[in-house]
């Protein structure tokens, strides 16, 4: 099942900067997938919240066996390992990482557990539509043979939010060396695409 992830971070952990911490959130993403891909890293402003630093955003796409709550239950182990407390932390506000489900496939689901917020999930993301820092990379990472229907929705979305400032801090290629100096296993041709051609130096 083709899946869509969108990554964000604008708080440092354990000597981590936003963008080490979304390399190593990558690096540990990786082995959720096939044909896994990244984008390039984004420098937005935030929206909702603005009393905070800028986030750092991307997006990561590949092929997952896992059911969208077997992801999800993955996903928050990542973020809890690299630093993040959904008890303590402010709505819409400052988090060291926060990786949400965008697409899984052409599944809709909207399943809400009132035992268990954590187990809450609404797919495509509720206000993914809203968003360029989400639109930007996650069309960047969505392979061009993915049986995606809502693509032609997005690509309009997108038109229509406009870039809201989103800036292009790191290139696929350029993140790719990032990744590396984390000490993360990347880069192996079976597993792993960066959604830009490094060879020639495209953006």
């Amino acid at each position: 099942m083709i899946t869509v992830l969108g990554l964000g971070s604008n708080k440092s952990f354990a000597s981590l900067d936003s963008l080490h911490l979304l390399a190593r959130a990558s690096a540990l993403l990786e082995p959720l997938f096939s044909d896994f891909r990244f984008s390039s890293v984004y420098r937005t402003k935030p929206m909702y919240v603005t009393d905070q630093s800028d986030f750092y955003n991307m997006a990561v796409s590949g092929r997952t066996e896992l059911s969208p709550h077997e992801l999800l239950a993955r996903i928050h182990e990542i973020e809890e390992l690299l630093g993040r407390d959904r008890k303590s932390e402010i709505r819409n506000g400052p988090r060291s990482v926060d990786i949400d489900i965008e697409l899984y496939g052409n599944e809709e689901i909207n399943y809400s557990d009132p035992s268990d917020p954590m187990k809450n999930l609404e797919v495509p993301h509720p206000r993914l539509c809203e968003r360029a820092f989400v639109l930007i990379p996650l069309l960047e990472v969505l392979p061009p043979d993915a049986d995606i229907e809502k693509r032609d929705f997005l690509e309009k979305s997108l038109a229509k939010t406009g870039s809201q400032g989103a800036e292009k801090l790191l290139d696929s290629g350029e993140f790719a060396g990032l990744i590396a100096e984390t000490g993360a296993q990347y880069g192996r041709k079976d597993t792993c695409t960066v959604a830009d051609d490094r060879k020639s130096g495209s953006n």
